[in-house]
């Protein structure tokens, strides 16, 4: 049986010892030094192998960002190309789980150290990938390491959803809602902050268009709140003027209502890097709503009516659009006909 001392060649010895260091998140960078500190203290593992100090390198660069992928990682991209160029005698990490959190890069990296003839050191042992049986054990490893990301995932949501039912899981509020000092949703007492709110509802119900409301707003001088939501000025007010996007996120926000909803967006990722896209899910695949739960700004009825007229004010492709909002000029019919041929709704242009 082949041992930490026989499983290291000259050869081995000859190229460097390549140290990876990592935290999921930078809170634990600086609360759980201790982690940190013990992968530190793998160099001196890898002296006591034979390799000098000065063949050490250590790859640090990715503290605070998740193993769950490699796409982020730049430290972890160099750990594998060096491997690759057989610069390295063997990789170090404190665990599997410090290296990678998802198989495909874990067993990525296992192929080009076998490859390579790169020994994988961790504070259990030594192992050759190019054997079977370490091969095996640290694939094996590898599996257990992406599982326990999922298990510690399902539990955190388990837990949020049992909160959420209850209506007690507390979110980033929007612009009109506040905590108070016993963690209950409130109306924003800054009066000023409501009467603004309530105004871009009404233009809106007045008017018809989230255009308008924006112009509303340019014209009267009016600028909208905006409640900083991280960083040294976390929960400060700033008035900013009323953009079109803004609008439109306000009034498809259902929470104005008083409602309580969790669930209300399923997350994605993206095939190529870690980009993170949202869909707005249907209301009846919503996880948890609660109608009434706080003071609204607005009914559920009137929400539903704010939907379809933003529905039929919507760029009118395709037969399952009803009319456009009504715009200026003498043209009949303007933003009610179909093109015959292709569905396409037939537009009106002034030139002068």
């Amino acid at each position: 049986m082949l041992t930490a001392a026989t499983k290291v060649t000259p050869d081995h010895l000859r190229r460097g010892a390549y140290l990876y260091v990592r935290q999921s998140s930078l809170h634990q960078v600086q609360e759980n030094r201790e982690s940190t500190a013990r992968q530190y203290d793998l160099q001196r593992r890898a002296q006591a192998l034979g390799w000098a100090a000065e063949q050490i390198t250590v790859i640090d660069e990715d503290l605070g960002l998740s193993g769950t992928s490699a796409a982020e990682r730049s430290g972890f991209q160099r750990l594998v190309a060096d491997v690759g160029l057989g610069r390295v005698g063997v990789v170090m990490g404190l665990e599997v789980s410090r290296l990678a959190r998802n198989s495909t890069d874990w067993h990525r990296l296992l192929e080009i150290c076998a490859l390579a003839d790169t020994l994988i050191l961790d504070e259990d042992g030594v192992y050759d990938p190019s054997q079977f049986n370490d091969r095996l054990l640290l694939g094996l490893k590898g599996t257990m390491s992406e599982a326990e990301l999922h298990v510690l995932r399902a539990r955190l949501l388990g837990g949020q959803l049992n909160k959420a039912r209850r209506g007690e899981l507390t979110m980033r509020v929007p612009v009109g809602y506040v905590y108070d000092r016993t963690h209950h949703l409130v109306l924003d007492p800054d009066e000023q902050i409501q009467k603004t709110v309530r105004l871009l509802f009404e233009t809106f119900r007045r008017t018809g268009s989230a255009c308008q409301v924006v112009r509303h707003f340019a014209r009267e001088g009016i600028l909208w709140p905006r409640r900083i939501a991280t960083g040294p000025r976390a929960g400060e007010v700033v008035f900013v003027p009323l953009v079109h996007s803004r609008v439109l996120n306000i009034l498809h926000n259902p929470r104005y209502t008083g409602a309580y909803i969790w669930g209300r967006f399923r997350q994605r990722k993206v095939v190529v890097g870690e980009q993170v896209r949202f869909r707005r899910l249907p209301r009846e695949e919503w996880r948890v709503f609660i109608p009434n739960a706080v003071a609204g700004y607005l009914t559920w009825e009137e929400f539903e009516a704010n939907q379809a007229t933003l529905r039929a004010n919507a760029a009118g492709y395709g037969t399952d659009r009803k009319r456009s909002p009504v715009r200026e000029g003498a043209a009949l019919l303007q933003g009610l006909v179909l093109c015959g041929r292709c569905g396409g709704r037939m537009t009106v242009r002034y030139s002068v």
